[in-house]
């Protein structure tokens, strides 16, 4: 299921709900202000974090297809990051593909709560994918994915990769712009 709602700071747009049909898949974007004026926000760290090779593998793709489009790359954060983990520890922990947490967190409120500031977020999941290719390929294959995967709203990417005791694979791809 992929949901979409934008919120532009000017003037608020009516919510536009859209479902999709792709197995082991969710995507989510959510795109509100939260900062003003944008002074008071924090500023993104200073450096990357260090990601497992699968999880940079992801973001390498990611980029690879903002970079064919023309689009600049995604820097990785550290908050986004360790929101995207928690979140895929959660699914895993629960066996369960979701934006919604196991505590009824939802994505924005996930990313704030590891100390992110953001003026846009937006939420890829997926469940059952072996690799960090397969996942990039079913997000870039359904519609809702690739539109967050290629949104010029945000700027930032964290990546997280959890196994259930089952071995499943729960990923989560957590994007956001600094308010």
């Amino acid at each position: 299921m992929h949901q979409s709602q934008n919120r532009p700071t000017h003037r608020a747009r009516p919510r536009r709900w859209r479902s999709y049909s792709v197995t082991g898949i969710a995507g989510l974007t959510l795109l509100v202000s939260q900062c003003a004026p944008a002074t008071q926000c924090a500023p993104p760290p200073a450096s990357a974090p260090a990601l497992s090779p699968a999880l940079q593998q992801v973001v390498d793709l990611t980029n690879q297809h903002r970079a064919a489009a023309g689009l600049p790359s995604l820097s990785v954060d550290q908050r986004l990051v360790n929101a995207a983990q928690a979140h895929s520890n959660d699914m895993a922990a629960h066996n369960t593909m979701s934006h919604t947490g196991s505590d009824g967190s939802d994505p924005g409120q996930r990313i704030t709560a590891a100390g992110y500031r953001w003026r846009a977020w937006a939420e890829n999941v997926a469940a059952g994918y072996p690799d960090a290719p397969s996942v990039d390929q079913g997000w870039w294959n359904s519609p809702g994915h690739h539109d967050n995967m290629m949104s010029t709203a945000i700027t930032q990417i964290g990546v997280g990769l959890a196994y259930s005791a089952t071995g499943v694979p729960y990923w989560t791809q957590d994007y956001g712009r600094p308010g």
